[in-house]
């Protein structure tokens, strides 16, 4: 019997971020890893060494992230990024963000699945491009058809807009990040080429 491993399978687990494909027809349809789901009262996210989940933080108010939550693997927020914003000269030096709708509910986190890019948001991180890519769950059967954020309603771009305007706040303190616009399709397809490139300017192919 052979002990050698099959091509698509690993022996170790890839790391998020950096040992997945960014997708099966970027930046149009990308792959998402989901960090935290609608249920989740606790801020997750990537652990950038180990590629596990962390825990960054419960969450101070009440608010819920109205939509899955993740980022998109291989990509980086830097200057190619920040360029497009025409405000900021920096990325935040993360992987690209991005929040899929679903009309099932999916519970769980640390998943993969395929998105299809429809708009996103700019928002200002302390002076730093943290843009949130929307997008939906591709062959969705309610939201599968949608090709731009003008296919959504507009309720649903609110609470996504008003959830990141929120999370981060302190009482007592200045909102450090703000949401200042929202974007279409073609927009948001600049910014994952260029969170592409970054990535590509910072750790190569």
């Amino acid at each position: 019997m052979s002990n050698r491993f099959p091509p698509p399978f690993y022996r170790w687990r890839p790391h998020p971020w950096h040992g997945l494909e960014i997708g099966p027809n970027p930046p149009e349809i990308v792959h998402a890893y989901i960090e935290i789901t609608p249920f989740d009262l606790i801020k997750y996210e990537i652990d950038k060494k180990t590629g596990y989940l962390r825990v960054d933080r419960p969450q101070r108010t009440s608010s819920q992230p109205p939509a899955l939550y993740g980022f998109i693997p291989r990509t980086y927020c830097d200057k190619h990024v920040a360029e497009l914003s025409g405000v900021v000269t920096e990325g935040d030096g993360d992987p690209l963000d991005i929040c899929v709708l679903s009309e099932r509910p999916v519970n769980r986190s640390e998943v993969l699945l395929n998105a299809r890019v429809v708009g996103g948001l700019f928002a200002n991180d302390g002076g730093e491009a943290d843009d949130k890519i929307i997008a939906v769950l591709q062959n969705d059967n309610v939201w599968g058809s949608a090709r731009d954020i003008s296919d959504l309603p507009e309720v649903l771009v609110e609470r996504l807009r008003h959830y990141f305007a929120t999370y981060k706040m302190v009482p007592g303190h200045e909102p450090r990040l703000t949401v200042d616009r929202v974007y279409g399709r073609d927009h948001a397809l600049k910014v994952v080429e260029a969170a592409m490139q970054d990535y590509f300017t910072e750790y190569g192919d």
